[in-house]
């Protein structure tokens, strides 16, 4: 257990599965207080059975990201529950399952992904960030992608949506700065979560489990363990001269061009 975020207060959002849930275990074996949400109420329960397991202080709710009052709902209720906010993981995320071309697209889909996605850590951000402006302190950590970086890692909303998570980044980092409040954003590389659970059980059905991550300069895919412990450091002390910053975990996908056929 590091000091770095022992007895810190953390909002998690998406936190019934994949990068949420582990986030939250691992926040919880560190000594933090959480306040967990998602909109899939079994998965947040089973989420929470797990971090009460580690003896943790959780409280959890059932929030769509997408409605603005639920958000704010969530915030307040973390703040009077644990009398501070230290840090907001904005975590909860959809695909939209489109993968057409944009000649193709569905306004609906768009608007869907773009509420989740975007406004989603937009509300966020700004009910957490005007208490942690109060307090002169806190830390924001966003849930972008890859595909946010680089085309080909994903639909085109998803992309879009995630690029616009990137920027909201930077400028609620510009904003927030002043006031001791630190914004940053991980940006995972394909990694096993229940948003990605169709691709990794149609790769095992046909036998290409090894070809997952194949472009990745590790060539593996993620674990949405590594990816808590980059949050983990981005929300906690260690990271305190880092704000306005991207980054991607994903094991080099980024660091080439990553062209079809470039890697054996």
């Amino acid at each position: 257990m590091t000091a770095a975020i022992h007895e810190r207060t953390a909002v998690i959002t998406g936190a019934g599965s994949g990068i949420g849930r582990a986030t939250a275990l691992r926040f919880a074996a560190e000594g933090a207080r959480l306040t967990i949400a998602d909109i899939d109420e079994d998965g947040l329960a089973e989420t929470r059975r797990q971090v009460e397991q580690r003896a943790a202080s959780v409280e959890s709710r059932v929030v769509n990201v997408a409605d603005e009052s639920a958000v704010a709902d969530l915030v307040e209720a973390a703040h009077h529950r644990w009398g501070s906010l230290d840090i907001l993981c904005n975590n909860a995320g959809i695909t939209g399952g489109s993968y057409g071309p944009v000649t193709e697209e569905d306004a609906d889909v768009w608007r869907r992904v773009l509420d989740v996605n975007l406004l989603g850590a937009m509300y966020g951000t700004k009910y957490a960030g005007r208490i942690m402006r109060d307090q002169q302190r806190g830390a924001i950590v966003n849930t972008a992608s890859v595909a946010g970086i680089r085309a080909g890692a994903g639909g085109n909303p998803y992309s879009a949506s995630k690029a616009a998570v990137i920027n909201l980044t930077q400028t609620s980092a510009c904003d927030l700065g002043q006031y001791g409040v630190r914004v940053n954003a991980v940006c995972p590389g394909l990694t096993e979560t229940g948003m990605t659970r169709r691709v990794f059980d149609y790769a095992r059905e046909q036998g290409k489990e090894s070809k997952l991550g194949a472009r990745c300069e590790l060539r593996r895919y993620g674990r949405p363990e590594e990816l808590a412990a980059a949050i983990l450091f981005l929300a906690s002390d260690e990271a305190s001269f880092i704000t306005g910053q991207a980054l991607a975990v994903d094991g080099g996908n980024t660091a080439s061009l990553n062209m079809p056929g470039m890697k054996v």
